[in-house]
C-alpha cells in the first residue's frame, strides 16, 4: 500500500524520533516499542523513496519556535478538547524549530551522507523548483457596474444642487470635488452606488438605515443618501427652492446646536446641518484607502437586503465574509488555570499570566461576519483570490464564506457591511405606533436633550426611578456604564452627546483617561479626545502641518504610542513644540482605540429619535421598546410593580451579571420607570394580544401573548390563527385546537388571561 501511495508524491519527508513519542507504550494499533522502531521505518522509507526515484528530505516537524513552548501546545491541545498523555505537559516533545546541526545529529543513524543529503541538499532542491507565489493579487477588483462614475457624479451634483442651489457654495464644491476626485480617481464609484442601491431599496420600503464606521465623513455619500450624517462644518440652509441662502460656521460642533434663525434673504426659517468631519478619517490622506461602507438594517429587513445584494451581483459572486477566531485574554487564562487544577502544576499568578499571554491570539475557530459580504466581479473566480468554505464545516449551509480571514482581502476585493441593527426596526414601529414622520423630528430638541442631564422632562424623579438622568431604554445612553459618564459630564447639546459616543465606544478613551482628567479639571467635556477626528482637528488648529497631523491621528487611534515608543517620542516631541498640553499627550498615549465621529454621529441621531419619542409619546415608547426585548419579558414576575422592585434589588446585589439577567434588569428598569410616569399594561389576553408586540389600548399598554413564559411560538401561531375562526368553548378545544398544553393552560387560568371555560365540550343535561 505505501507503495502505490508513494507515485502520487514529489517527495519523502522524514520526522525526528521524538515526533512518535505518541506511539510509545501506547495500546492504539501502529505501537512502537522503542525509538528503534522509528529508526528502522526511516530506513525503510529512505530505500523504498529512493529506489523509486523521489527525494527525501528531513524535517523538525515544527509546531512551536523554542523548546520551552512546547508547554503552550500542551494547554492548548488540553483546552481545545485533544486528548493526550499525562507527562505531555513535562516532556520535552521535540516539536520545536531545530537547528542545520541539531537536524544533522538526529538523522546521524542514517549515516553521515545520508543526513547531509535529506537535511541540506535536497531541501534547498525542493527550494529551488517552487515558484514565486503570491495568495491575493495585488490592485483592486471592484464589481463592475455600467458607467458608475457618471452616475456617481451626477447623484451628487443633482442632490448638492437641492440643497445649497447652483452655483454651489465655494466650500461645498471644492469638498465634493475633493472627494470625487478620490473616489472615481480610485475606482470606488461602484462601492458607493452599490451601497447607495441598498440603502434606497431599505428605505423605499419603509426602514431606516443607520450609517456606521467612517462613511458619515463623506459628503458624496450624504449626497447619494447613502447616510444621514452631513460631514460639511456646521451651517445654516434655506429650504426653500427660490432661495437656498447658507451660511457656514467654520468650527468644531453641531450644526443642530446652533440657535434657531430666519434666513435673511426670505424670512423663512433656516434648517441647521453640519458636523464638522475630515474626509481622511474615511479614505485615508490621499483618499485612496478602500473605503469601508457599514450600514446598520433592520435585523427584521437584513436578509431581504442580502438576497438583493445577489440579484445585483450574481449569486455566484457574492460570498460571506470568513472570519478567524482567536483565543482572547480572558480564555487564555482559563485554559492556563483549567491545565494547571487537572494536572496539578503548582504556580503563581504571575506564571498564569505570563503562559496566557503566550496562548493569547491562538487561532480558535473558523466563523463568518455577522452581515459582511465580499463582491467578486463578473470575469473573476473567488479562487483566484482565497478558497472557500462552509461555516463549521457544514456542507447543507446556505452560505458559503471565504477561507481567509476577510481583513486579507481588504485592498482587493469589495466588502459591504449589511448589519442587523435594532434601532431601525424601533424607529419604523415608532412610526406605525404614532403617525410621526421621523425625519421631521427636530435632534436638538431640548426637552429631549434634557434627559441626558436629568429627568425633569419625563415627570418623575431621580428617587422613582433610581437614576439621575432619564435614558433607560434610549439606544448607546441606556446601560449603567454610560449612564455614569452622563452623571460625571451633564451634556447639554447634541456636539456633546456625540463626544459621549465616541467616548464609551473607545478603548482607555474614557475609563483610565479623560474622565481622570475632567474630574481632576485638567479639562472639559468639548477639550477631551472622544473620536479620532479630534485629534487630527485639534493638531492641525495647533499650527501642525495637515498630513503630519493625520499620521498622529492613525498612530493614536490604532494604540500605537504603547507599542511604538521611539516613534511616539518624536510624535510628542513634535506636539509639545506647537504648544499641546502635557495632559492632551498624556492622553494620546493611554489610547488603545478610537471611534470614528461619522459614527458617533450616526448613533447619537438614531438615539435622539427613539429619545424624542420616550419625552413626547410615552406609550408608544415604552410598547416599542418592550416589543423589541419581548424575549426578556416575563409576564408572571413583571406584571406586579412590587414583584419588578424586588427583581431589580436582587440583581443588584450580584457581583457580576450574564447577559440575560443584564437584559432582564434593564427591562425591569423601563417598566418601573413607565409605571412613575403613570402608565400601566393591560393583561394578557388570549382573545385581544397580539403575538409579539406590545400594543397601545386605552391608554394602556397590552401585553403580547409571547410574553408567557413556555408559550412557544408555533403555540402562539396556533391561538392567533385558531381565535380568528371562532371562539373557544372550553378549554379542551383550546388545547386541542391550538397544540397548547395543560401546564400552559393552567397559567392563563391562573392569570385570567382566557374567561372562564367549561373543561370539556360535553354539556350537562341533567343536575
Amino acid at each position: 500500500k505505501v507503495k502505490r501511495c508513494l507515485d502520487f508524491y514529489d517527495y519523502v519527508e522524514l520526522q525526528p524520533r521524538i515526533a512518535f513519542s505518541e506511539f510509545l507504550d501506547s495500546d492504539e494499533t501502529g505501537a512502537i516499542a522503542s525509538f528503534k522502531d522509528v529508526e528502522k521505518m526511516n530506513r525503510y522509507m529512505y530505500n523504498l523513496a529512493k529506489e523509486n526515484g523521489k527525494l527525501v528530505t528531513a524535517s523538525s516537524n515544527v509546531h512551536y519556535l523554542e523548546k520551552e513552548d512546547h508547554k503552550i501546545r500542551s494547554i492548548l491541545l488540553y483546552g481545545s478538547g485533544s486528548v493526550f498523555r499525562e507527562n505531555q505537559y513535562r516532556v520535552d516533545n521535540g516539536f520545536y524549530f531545530r537547528t542545520t546541526g541539531e537536524l544533522l545529529e538526529e538523522f546521524n543513524y542514517l549515516g553521515e551522507d545520508i543526513a547531509k543529503e535529506i537535511v541540506i541538499e535536497a531541501t534547498n532542491e525542493i527550494n529551488n523548483k517552487i515558484e514565486k507565489v503570491q495568495p491575493i493579487p495585488s490592485g483592486f477588483y471592484p464589481p463592475k457596474i455600467d458607467n458608475a462614475e457618471n452616475i456617481v457624479r451626477d447623484m451628487t451634483y443633482t442632490k448638492a444642487y437641492e440643497l445649497y442651489g447652483n452655483p454651489l457654495p465655494e466650500n461645498v464644491e471644492a469638498r465634493i470635488e475633493r472627494e470625487l476626485k478620490a473616489i472615481i480617481g480610485n475606482g470606488f464609484s461602484v462601492l458607493y452606488l452599490s451601497a447607495q442601491k441598498l440603502v434606497k431599496k431599505s428605505l423605499d420600503n419603509g426602514y431606516l438605515v443607520g450609517s456606521r464606521g467612517s462613511v458619515g465623513s463623506s459628503i458624496v455619500a450624504y449626497m447619494m443618501e447613502i447616510t444621514e450624517v452631513n460631514a460639511l462644518y456646521p451651517h445654516y440652509l434655506c429650504t426653500n427652492p427660490e432661495c437656498k441662502h447658507s451660511e457656514f460656521i467654520e468650527r468644531e460642533g453641531a450644526g443642530v446646536d446652533l440657535p434657531d434663525k430666519d434666513c435673511p434673504k426670505c424670512g423663512q426659517r433656516l434648517k441647521k446641518d453640519g458636523h464638522s468631519i475630515p474626509f481622511e478619517v474615511f479614505m485615508g490622506f490621499d483618499g485612496d484607502k478602500v473605503p469601508d461602507i457599514d450600514l446598520n438594517f433592520s435585523g427584521e429587513y437584513q436578509s431581504e437586503i442580502h438576497r438583493y445584494c445577489e440579484e445585483l451581483f450574481g449569486k455566484s459572486n457574492v460570498f460571506k465574509a470568513g472570519t478567524i477566531s482567536t483565543l482572547a485574554e480572558k480564555n487564555a487564562e482559563g485554559y492556563v488555570r483549567k491545565f494547571f487544577e487537572d494536572h496539578n502544576v503548582i504556580s503563581g499568578r504571575a506564571e498564569v499570566m505570563r503562559m496566557a499571554q503566550k496562548c493569547e491570539g491562538a487561532k480558535k475557530t473558523t466563523g463568518q461576519h455577522p452581515g459582511g459580504m465580499i463582491v467578486v466581479p463578473q470575469g473573476n473566480s473567488i479562487y483566484e483570490f482565497c478558497p472557500v468554505q462552509r461555516p463549521a464545516n457544514d456542507q447543507n449551509s446556505d452560505s458559503t464564506t471565504t477561507h481567509y480571514d476577510y481583513h486579507v482581502m481588504d485592498e482587493q476585493l469589495v466588502k459591504l457591511d449589511i448589519l442587523g441593527h435594532d434601532d431601525p426596526t424601533t424607529i419604523k414601529m415608532l412610526q406605525e405606533y404614532t403617525g410621526v414622520n421621523v425625519y421631521d423630528i427636530p435632534l436638538a430638541d431640548p426637552e429631549t436633550i434634557k434627559i441626558f442631564s436629568g429627568t425633569e422632562s419625563l415627570g418623575v424623579t431621580k428617587e422613582e426611578i433610581g437614576s439621575i438622568v432619564g435614558t433607560y431604554g434610549v439606544p448607546e445612553f441606556g446601560t449603567g456604564f454610560v449612564r455614569q459618564m452622563l452623571v460625571d459630564t451633564m451634556p447639554t447639546t447634541f456636539a456633546e452627546l456625540v463626544r459621549i459616543s465616541g467616548l464609551s465606544h473607545g478603548t482607555d478613551v474614557w475609563l483610565n483617561n479623560a474622565q481622570e482628567f475632567v474630574r481632576e479639571g485638567k479639562a472639559t467635556l468639548s477639550q477631551i479626545i472622544s473620536v479620532r477626528d479630534d485629534i487630527m482637528n485639534f493638531l492641525i488648529d495647533q499650527g501642525l502641518e495637515k498630513g503630519t497631523a493625520f499620521k498622529i491621528m492613525e498612530f493614536v487611534r490604532k494604540g500605537q504610542p504603547s507599542k511604538n515608543v521611539n516613534q511616539w517620542k518624536d510624535y510628542s516631541d513634535l506636539m509639545k513644540e506647537h504648544g499641546v498640553p502635557e495632559w492632551y499627550i498624556e492622553s494620546c498615549r493611554r489610547i488603545k482605540y478610537m471611534f470614528p465621529k461619522g459614527h458617533a454621529v450616526a448613533y447619537v441621531m438614531m438615539a435622539m429619535r427613539i429619545a424624542y419619542f420616550k419625552v413626547h409619546y410615552p406609550l408608544a415608547f415604552y410598547a416599542a421598546y418592550l416589543s423589541r426585548k419581548v424575549e426578556d419579558f416575563d409576564f408572571e414576575l413583571m406584571k406586579d410593580l412590587t414583584s419588578v422592585r424586588e427583581k431589580i434589588q436582587e440583581l443588584n446585589r450580584e457581583p457580576k451579571l450574564d447577559v440575560k439577567k443584564k437584559a432582564q434588569l434593564a427591562v425591569c428598569e423601563i417598566i418601573v420607570e413607565m409605571h412613575a410616569r403613570g402608565f400601566e399594561f393591560l393583561n394578557l389576553d388570549i382573545y385581544k394580544s397580539h403575538g409579539y408586540r406590545f400594543t397601545i389600548e386605552d391608554g394602556k399598554i397590552r401585553v403580547p401573548l409571547m410574553a408567557l413564559n413556555g408559550l412557544g411560538a408555533s403555540v402562539m401561531e396556533n391561538i392567533i390563527r385558531e381565535r380568528e375562526l371562532g371562539r373557544f368553548i372550553s378549554y379542551e378545544d383550546l388545547k386541542r385546537r391550538t397544540k397548547t398544553s395543560q401546564t400552559t393552560v393552567d397559567k392563563l387560568k391562573e392569570l385570567n388571561c382566557i374567561e372562564a371555560l367549561s373543561e370539556t365540550n360535553q354539556t350537562t343535561l341533567f343536575f
